[in-house]
């Protein structure tokens, strides 16, 4: 096996690097360091040490086969095939109260969505998922220190250990309106199906395993996660896997979003803040020095003539812009907010130097293009934020983990397909733990949208069955009666 890690490579003489302090943060998987790279034509490949929030990350190591950070994913249970217990009568309990009760799991969906949980304010929420844990019978439920919410339930035997989560937070910010709207039977609110729908799904089948009595071999942990969603970067999941159940998970379920899909393979990304910085001015009296803000728009036209393969699919985006204090003012700066995606490593690396380049070559053409001792008084700099790094991975369709998902969906009377997602699974995957993206069930659209929608059709009691029925395949089940 090979070994890839991430890093962002800023090179300066050891003599201009001063006060710069590194940062261990074993929670969130990353060693950090607490600077800031800037790109400054008056002193070339120079770090100043600042009191800003702006990390170097360098990526926990992937285990992965081959030479290609898309190659599949080893594990000790790789070997192994996983029998479908769809004769186990508890088991099909569990599966018959998910049915019956379809209605409370819905109601469950409607309620934590009208609870608003930002990203990094995911706590009102958190205190309301361990309280229904909590109702459902679960006694070790706790909060850990970053937020996530933990239910341990023991197993019985030595069977392997399996996660079970949905995601907390929302990309929506405070001050949102969480009020559900009912149009007919489509149910509109921000975070409606992601992730209410997870959440909703991993109560709905912590519930049926206590009210059915189903025991399991292995241990199960039941988790309402924060920071899934973009500022967040993946924050819950970091912590669970690398400090506080670190070594104890042999398989890993993330439920988020509706319908009946697996996302098997991890799209990794690469976010960065990016800024043009100058003096700035009086537009007329100042007229003649580079604009930040003409700078960025350079950088922004470059970026978007970048060709990019179709396979592996491969994206780059310009989300977020920002700077300026008037109309009749020379910015001191022009910020955007870049994110960069692939399923390959190589493409991801391949696009990320693509736009480093067009980010260093719009700086230099803003400074040439105005002459004079006054523009070079006035020259801009960049500067160049890491905000979030994910890592690429994969699972082939054969994985024991992903044989066992599509055997208890044929069980259940449908089929689905893999692909390839970015989300609490990428942690998992990367530290070559067997980990799976499983849709919650129903219909929905408009994700990160506010007229984000859900429909709970017919046959959405199918997604949680889903995850209940994977769940307890991964984690073997006690013998029970089979009634013919």
């Amino acid at each position: 096996m090979t070994f890839f890690s991430r890093v962002r490579r800023i090179s300066a003489p050891r003599h201009q690097i001063k006060s710069v302090r590194a940062v261990s943060d074993e929670s969130a998987g990353f060693r950090p360091i607490r600077i800031t790279q800037v790109i400054d034509p008056s002193r070339r490949n120079c770090l100043h040490a600042t009191r800003t929030v702006s990390y170097v990350y360098q990526m926990p190591k992937i285990r992965l086969l081959g030479a290609l950070a898309s190659a599949l994913l080893v594990s000790p249970l790789a070997a192994q095939q996983i029998a479908i217990p769809s004769s186990n009568a508890k088991v099909r309990a569990v599966l018959d109260i998910i049915k019956n009760d379809n209605a409370w799991t819905l109601q469950q969906q409607i309620e934590l969505t009208q609870i608003p949980s930002p990203p990094f304010k995911e706590s009102v929420r958190a205190a309301e998922f361990k309280k229904r844990l909590e109702g459902i019978g679960l006694r070790n439920v706790r909060i850990d220190e970053v937020g996530n919410v933990i239910a341990e339930r023991k197993g019985i035997g030595n069977g392997p250990t399996v996660l079970i989560e949905g995601h907390l937070d929302t990309v929506f910010p405070e001050g949102t309106d969480v009020t559900i709207k009912r149009k007919g039977d489509t149910l509109v609110a921000p975070g409606i199906g992601d992730d209410d729908r997870g959440l909703a799904s991993v109560l709905a089948v912590a519930r049926a395993f206590e009210k059915a009595g189903l025991q399991t071999n292995g241990t199960v942990y039941f988790i309402g996660n924060v920071g899934e969603e973009g500022p967040g970067n993946l924050r819950g999941t970091r912590h669970l896997l690398t400090k506080e159940l670190k070594g104890k998970i042999d398989y890993f379920i993330t439920v988020d979003g509706d319908a009946l899909g697996i996302s098997s393979r991890a799209v990794g990304s690469n976010r960065y803040k990016v800024t043009y910085k100058g003096p700035g001015g009086h537009s007329y009296g100042a007229f003649g020095i580079p604009n930040p803000i003409h700078a960025l728009g350079r950088a922004i036209a470059a970026i978007s003539e970048i060709q990019v393969p179709t396979t592996p699919k491969t994206t780059f985006n310009v989300g977020v812009i920002s700077g300026g204090t008037s109309v009749n003012s020379i910015p001191f700066e022009g910020a955007m907010e870049v994110d960069m995606r692939s399923e390959s490593a190589t493409e991801l690396a391949t696009i990320d130097g693509k736009v480093m380049k067009a980010l260093k070559a719009a700086l230099d053409a803003e400074n040439a293009r105005w002459p004079g001792p006054r523009a070079a008084a006035a020259k801009l700099s960049l500067v160049i934020d890491t905000i979030g790094i994910r890592p690429t991975g994969g699972q082939a369709d054969g994985a024991p983990i992903v044989q066992a998902a599509m055997g208890a969906a044929k069980t259940l009377g449908f089929s689905t397909s893999t692909g390839a997602s970015s989300t609490d699974a990428n942690i998992p995957i990367s530290l070559g733990i067997p980990a799976i993206r499983i849709g919650g069930g129903g219909s929905g659209g408009g994700a990160h949208a506010l007229g984000e929608w859900y429909v709970d059709t017919p046959d959405a009691y199918r997604g949680p069955q889903w995850a209940a029925l994977l769940v307890a395949a991964l984690a073997g089940v006690a013998p029970a009666s089979v009634t013919p």
